[in-house]
C-alpha cells in the first residue's frame, strides 16, 4: 500500500515563504510525474505544479516566477518551495504522484497554507 504525507503548511503573511514537502513510502515503483494541487474553499481543485522524472515542470500562470517544485527520485519526494505568497495562495494543497507509466494514482491527505494579509 503506498502512502504520501505531505508536510510543511501553515500560517505565515502576505509576502512570506513557505516549503511544502512530499514523502512517498509503500510499495510505488516506477514514479512519472510528481505534483501539486491545491482546493481553496468554495473552488475545484487546481494544478499548482508538477514535474517530470526527466525534470520537466509545468506551473499555473498564477504561482509562476513565485513558486518551484523540485524532486529527490532516490528518496521519492517532491518539494514546493513557496515565495512572495499572496492571501489567494490560501488552500489546502495536495501532493500527487502517477506511477507505472501513469496506470496508478496517488494522493496525499493535503496540507492547510493560510496567508494573512
Amino acid at each position: 500500500q503506498a502512502q504520501l504525507v505531505e508536510s510543511g503548511g501553515g500560517l505565515v503573511q502576505a509576502g512570506g515563504s513557505l516549503r511544502l514537502s512530499c514523502a512517498a513510502s509503500g510499495r510505488i515503483s516506477g514514479i512519472d510525474s510528481m505534483g501539486w494541487y491545491r482546493q481553496a474553499p468554495g473552488k475545484q481543485r487546481e494544478l499548482v505544479a508538477s514535474i517530470t522524472a526527466g525534470g520537466r515542470t509545468n506551473y499555473a500562470d498564477s504561482v509562476k516566477g513565485r513558486f518551484t517544485i523540485s524532486r529527490d527520485n532516490a528518496k521519492n519526494m517532491v518539494y514546493l518551495q513557496m515565495n512572495s505568497l499572496r492571501p489567494e495562495d490560501t488552500a489546502v494543497y495536495y501532493c500527487r504522484i502517477t506511477a507505472g507509466g501513469g496506470r496508478y494514482e496517488y494522493w496525499g491527505q493535503g496540507t492547510q497554507v493560510t496567508v494573512s494579509s
